[in-house]
């Protein structure tokens, strides 16, 4: 599976997950079951980075939120942020840039008519301030 599928397969894990009643295991084993839109390893590990960290990534985003709260993002937007900042944080082989711009585009497609602007500057500012090289050369393309 590319991992531009696996991101968006992830992400309607993470998002179906949100509205409670099942755990994200839970949701990835019928997922797979179905076979309608499935998570893949690679997935797998970008859900669990977040589910694993999520006081950390969570404490993260509100950190940044400049007259917002938690409660307040967009369902989305909350969704491919912390997904973001999973694979940012704990998938070392992945391309800071290819993920931060695969976070916007999945806000762009989902979200409202300008969520990813927020999106795309929450990440900015965390990988500047954490020091996170966007240059990074990987042999991950976006078609990947």
């Amino acid at each position: 599976m590319k991992r531009r599928t696996a991101r968006e397969n992830a992400f309607y894990a993470a998002f179906s997950a949100t509205f409670g009643g099942m755990d994200i295991a839970q949701v990835i084993a019928e997922g797979r079951e179905e076979n309608e839109k499935p998570v893949d390893e690679f997935g797998e590990k970008i859900i669990c980075g977040y589910f694993d960290h999520s006081q950390e990534i969570d404490q993260l985003i509100e950190q940044h939120l400049k007259g917002w709260t938690m409660a307040r993002l967009p369902r989305v937007s909350l969704t491919c942020l912390r997904l973001a900042l999973s694979e940012l944080l704990y998938v070392p082989e992945s391309s800071p840039s290819i993920v931060i711009n695969e976070a916007v585009e999945l806000t762009k497609r989902f979200g409202g008519e300008d969520d990813y602007q927020f999106v795309n500057g929450i990440l900015g500012v965390i990988v500047r301030e954490k020091g996170i090289d966007t240059s990074m050369e990987s042999a991950e393309t976006p078609e990947n």
